[in-house]
């Protein structure tokens, strides 16, 4: 494979004004182009080269490491990694029962051989980073259409994966950035044996629960500690690691949170925006609050179904409030019309440049394009729910394709149904049984029904209507029974027999589940197929309209996130978000106990309440606050994927762990705004006392390089 360094087509974006902190969710090799002037402006006292060094392919940026969902970072040279609480749930799941509920008592393991496996937690370390642009375009035929286009990139990109991980124990990855502005290609070395070494209770690592979420002041103690262990079975031994710092930070302080963004949106056109706006997420917010609603009264009749929906709840409630919260912030921040002001502005420069006639033609076939997918768009919005909600709906129709993909030869599967995607998904299967609950599920799979049942005629699911249409409540609730007591879909050894075999072997069982999964399957690989045509158009589009973005803009643009690795830089400060009010940069435990009701989700665990009482704070106060910090505030620029994203200060050490952002800035996935733009981190220190405090965990303290008293 040819690969090559990061060349002048990556660094489009790099031209005459220097980058500011805050806005921008730069890439290691930007880092490297912005330069060590720009490095040493943002107030670090680090070098660039420990930073990043592309001749020895690493530095501290490497030591953000890719984990399930979310972010994380070494803090020790035994393997001990750090990251959020929620971002854990799922194996406090796996290991929790009735007689011992982790995720509602937390965990602490006192030895190395107390430490609980994590399944299907696939640990990801950044070894290398590629610009294959020009690989990716020289595939591309003279004259393909587009979904020849999308079928060509495609190609490409799973071609040089495959190459990539050829060696062992390597993952690899390949993005594209801003609908193919350019494209990278990412090597991991990954690691699959990561045991549980702590965890808070719920009532700190999830204070406040959804009353605070996406919410100021906030006193949550996310944060969790896992260990990694190598091929060998003996800790691994990071070639990079934060030291843990203990003296935390203060306003105005250099802060970077380094990590893996999921999707924004800032490269969208204004309609484009506006779908989000008008449709995804208010009907996204309307269908998670009624499945909140059946989780949360299921899980009040039985402690089992309580603790297999915990995570799923949690999940779904995240993504409520974040969707409410977009909604408010596109408004209040008036975003869509700032876009198409900005879009105006764009055309007319691109009218007065050389060459601008193909920008503006992109920027009609793009408006043109969104509004065909809008035709559909209902029927398109629940069958892509249909994998997020009941699991009588998501291992048939996992099962289905990978049913429908093992026929093909494997360079010409789906992603994430390839051979090198089949172990995880595998452990996936057997692991997710401790999130099925049956009361719940037949719920949730008769709720999506009644949704995809109220469609229009012309935008009827065929299958489902076959098989429901006509039936009232009492017939309906009888007909999901008959389904789900006919098949062996939750049988875990029998689904993972299903998982091995092809269409016909599943056809011939005569599992009304699985026949279903099957043809719904049918309508979801339609459904692909429109896409794939759409995402062929947009590679030819987006970036022309994008190379106008950039050269109005005059100044250094970052692509939009992807869940490739990015660091954003900021500093230490708190917002007012209305008139009158200002929101300080930091929370105490004093503002916690001051919360304190007794009841969910504000009651503070008895061993934190009398330490307090006691006095019992220890080396942890921070002089200015006369107190224990918790939380603090930046302007670090981060979204979904930032979940667990190591905060270091200006001397590389680790600060805090980023885990949300605050309501005001929940929109900031398609806007940055200055005056609201922060994020959330638990302070490290507050970790520290719990374990010196509260745990008593001297050994732990010692590995994180803090003398024990």
């Amino acid at each position: 494979m040819m690969t090559r360094t990061v060349t002048a087509l990556l660094l489009l974006a790099f031209v005459a004004a220097p980058a500011l902190a805050g806005e921008g969710k730069w890439t290691p090799q930007q880092v490297l182009e912005l330069g060590p002037d720009w490095v040493r402006e943002q107030g670090f006292e680090i070098p660039l080269d420990e930073l990043w060094n592309a001749d020895e392919g690493g530095g501290l940026l490497a030591n953000a490491i890719d984990i399930p969902g979310c972010s994380a970072g070494f803090v020790s040279p035994e393997g001990l990694l750090i990251t959020n609480h929620h971002c854990i749930v799922d194996i406090l799941v796996e290991h929790a029962t009735p007689e011992a509920n982790l995720v509602r008592d937390g965990y602490l393991a006192r030895t190395r051989a107390d430490e609980l496996k994590a399944t299907a937690y696939p640990i990801r370390v950044p070894t290398a980073f590629h610009d294959v642009t020009a690989e990716v375009w020289r595939e591309v035929p003279e004259g393909a259409d587009d979904i020849e286009r999308f079928r060509a990139v495609e190609a490409t990109g799973k071609a040089l994966v495959a190459e990539c991980e050829e060696r062992p124990s390597t993952h690899c990855t390949f993005a594209t950035f801003d609908g193919g502005l350019f494209f990278t290609l990412t090597e991991f070395h990954e690691l699959d044996d990561a045991r549980l070494v702590y965890a808070p209770p719920e009532a700190v690592g999830n204070y406040g629960g959804e009353i605070d979420n996406w919410m100021w002041p906030r006193h949550s103690g996310d944060f969790g500690l896992l260990r990694v262990y190598d091929d060998t079975g003996e800790p691994y031994r990071p070639e990079y690691w934060f030291p843990v710092s203990t003296d935390g930070v203060r306003e105005g302080d250099t802060v970077a949170v380094l990590g893996y963004p999921g999707r924004t949106y800032r490269s969208w056109l204004a309609d484009e925006m506006a779908e989000r706006a008008r449709l995804y997420f208010p009907t996204r917010q309307k269908l998670y609050e009624e499945w909140i609603e059946i989780l949360q009264e299921e899980g009040a009749r039985s402690l089992d179904v309580q603790i297999a929906v915990s995570d799923g709840l949690r999940t779904l409630e995240n993504r409520r409030k974040n969707a409410a919260g977009q909604i408010a912030g596109l408004r209040r921040g008036r975003i869509l019309e700032k876009q198409r002001q900005a879009e105006e502005r764009v055309k007319a420069w691109a009218a007065e440049s050389p060459g601008g006639r193909a920008a503006l033609e992109a920027h009609a076939e793009l408006v043109r394009l969104n509004q065909q997918r809008l035709a559909t768009w209902d029927r398109d919005f629940l069958l892509d729910e249909a994998q997020r909600g009941a699991w009588g709906l998501r291992w048939p129709l996992q099962i289905a394709r990978r049913a429908t993909e093992r026929v093909k030869p494997d360079a010409d599967r789906e992603p994430g149904y390839m051979e090198r995607d089949l172990p995880l998904l595998r452990e996936k299967l057997t692991r997710d049984q401790k999130r099925y609950a049956e009361p719940a599920d037949r719920r949730l799979f008769r709720s999506w029904v009644e949704h995809v049942l109220a469609l229009p005629i012309d935008q009827r699911v065929t299958p489902v209507a076959a098989l429901f249409a006509g039936a009232d409540a009492a017939p309906l609730e009888r007909r999901v029974g008959e389904l789900y007591e006919g098949t062996r879909v939750f049988d875990p050894v029998e689904r993972r027999a299903m998982f091995e075999e092809t269409p016909d072997q599943l056809r011939a069982r005569h599992d009304p589940l699985l026949d279903l999964g099957l043809a719904l399957d049918a309508e979801r690989l339609s459904l692909k197929q429109r896409r794939d045509a759409r995402q062929g158009a947009v590679l030819r589009l987006r970036p022309a309209w994008r190379r106008a973005v950039i050269g109005e803009a005059g100044r250094p643009v970052a692509a939009d996130g992807n869940r490739t690795l990015r660091v954003t830089v900021g500093r230490v400060a708190g917002y007012s978000p209305r008139d009158a009010v200002v929101m300080l940069p930091q929370t105490t435990l004093a503002g916690m106990i001051a919360k304190h009701t007794g009841e969910k989700p504000f009651d503070v665990p008895g061993r934190i309440r009398e330490a307090w009482e006691q006095k019992r704070l220890g080396r942890w106060v921070d002089l200015g606050l006369g107190d224990v910090p918790v939380n603090y505030l930046s302007d670090c620029d981060t979204t979904g994927g930032n979940s667990g994203s190591p905060s270091i200060d200006s001397r590389g050490r680790l600060v805090g762990v980023n885990f949300d952002r605050v309501w005001e800035n929940v929109a900031n996935d398609f806007g940055y705004n200055p005056e609201i733009a922060r994020n959330v981190t638990a302070d490290v220190r507050y970790l520290l006392w719990l374990l010196d405090e509260i745990e008593k965990a001297d050994a732990l303290l010692e590995e994180l390089g803090v003398t024990a008293k």
